[in-house]
């Protein structure tokens, strides 16, 4: 029961205290138009998004308390089971994939009578209407089936991109759709080009004079069906002296290969992607400037603001926070790896995290760092060690 309330209490509807829009700082209305998932219908967009929702998915939270780790209950919830539908990776993709579609994400943060959280929801694309009660903001859900929810600005955690016109919501993906128009238009025109090239093969011309047009389409009909069907698997065609068949090679005037490629091109850039990341051919030194460019900037935007949703004012000044970290060493080549064996020599690297970029079990004494002999600290006298006298 208490589960059920909790679910409705998300889905529950609109409260009905709420009466007036919220004024923004500008002059802009508090109403966002979501712009839905008609670019993720593109494949080229799908891809991109896909892309950066992997590998976004892949991160592994923290919880900590002044750099210790923290509310292990909470990092356990967020990590295995944020909600009642996603695991933590699905968590990550969705939130991720919502983020790059709308440029504006919302996470409903369901809290128990003691203000804990037990759960994180993220809202699915909608129009939001910013209103306000009391000099408190909130926000209200406008989905396709007509169907509302009200949420209070203290309940969602909110992540933004392109963050320009509006002081609550991010901007739309409206400058890319031209982009998107002229490759849909293209591909559309190659299919039509061939399909019209296709149906036209030839021209039957009779010698015969005066044909009526009854006796034209019946003559045309018959060599059709006789020797341009499937069925004559021969390939050969018998004519006799009044008849006679030019064939026609039509070619389809569609656009190059560069054309093309230079409107992909402009999504790539747009979503800051390229070919190479997409398809995993990238270089190390590639994959380490998407990572830092697309991933670690997502997730630095993520933990501030669950940290700042999720927590009260008086946890946060007790230095809790949650952080979620992207291992950047699995963006490294294999021997950029293996070249980090001289941390571990120095003291610098564990060896079980250096066997962890190597994808490799810990081993047992792995967690305590060590040090070559040749190697020691610049005070200490040659043949002596720090203790001694």
């Amino acid at each position: 029961m208490k589960f059920r309330n909790a679910i409705q209490s998300i889905f529950g509807g609109i409260k009905k205290f709420v009466t007036s829009a919220w004024k923004e700082v500008g002059s802009y209305t508090a109403y966002f138009r979501s712009f839905g998932s008609d670019i993720y219908a593109n494949e080229v967009v799908r891809a991109c998004i896909r892309t950066l929702s992997e590998h976004t998915s892949k991160a592994n939270v923290k919880v900590l308390r002044d750099g210790l780790p923290g509310d292990k209950y909470l990092q356990r919830m967020i990590q295995y089971r944020p909600n009642f539908y996603m695991n933590g990776k699905e968590f990550l993709a969705k939130v991720r994939t919502l983020y790059e579609i709308n440029n504006t994400v919302f996470i409903y943060i369901m809290r128990d009578d003691y203000g804990k959280c037990i759960g994180l929801y993220p809202m699915p694309s909608a129009q939001y209407e910013a209103v306000e009660y009391n000099g408190r903001l909130y926000i209200k859900f406008i989905f396709q089936n007509g169907n509302t929810m009200t949420h209070s600005w203290e309940d969602l955690a909110v992540l933004r991109k392109d963050y320009n016109t509006s002081d609550i919501f991010g901007d739309t993906n409206s400058a890319v759709l031209t982009s998107l128009d002229l490759l849909d238009t293209t591909n559309q025109g190659m299919a039509n080009a061939i399909k019209s090239t296709a149906n036209l093969r030839g021209i039957l011309k009779s010698t015969k004079a005066m044909l009526s047009e009854a006796d034209v389409k019946k003559n045309k009909d018959r060599f059709v069906s006789d020797y341009m069907s499937m069925t004559n698997t021969s390939g050969i065609a018998s004519l006799d002296s009044t008849q006679d068949f030019t064939p026609l090679t039509l070619q389809p005037q569609i656009a190059n290969y560069k054309n093309v490629e230079e409107l992909r091109n402009n999504i790539y850039r747009y979503f800051g992607m390229n070919e190479e990341i997409i398809m995993s051919k990238a270089s190390a030194e590639q994959r380490e400037s998407f990572y830092e460019a697309k991933i670690e900037t997502f997730l630095l935007a993520l933990s501030l603001e669950l940290t700042n949703k999720i927590f009260t004012d008086r946890a946060r000044g007790y230095m809790n926070e949650i952080i979620f970290e992207s291992n950047r060493m699995s963006y490294m080549s294999m021997q950029e790896k293996l070249a980090l064996v001289a941390m571990v020599d120095r003291g610098a690297m564990l060896p079980n995290e250096w066997r962890q970029a190597l994808n490799l079990a810990p081993i047992e004494g792995g967690d305590v760092p060590i040090r070559r002999l040749d190697t020691a600290p610049t005070t200490q006298k040659e043949g002596k060690d720090d203790n001694e006298g």
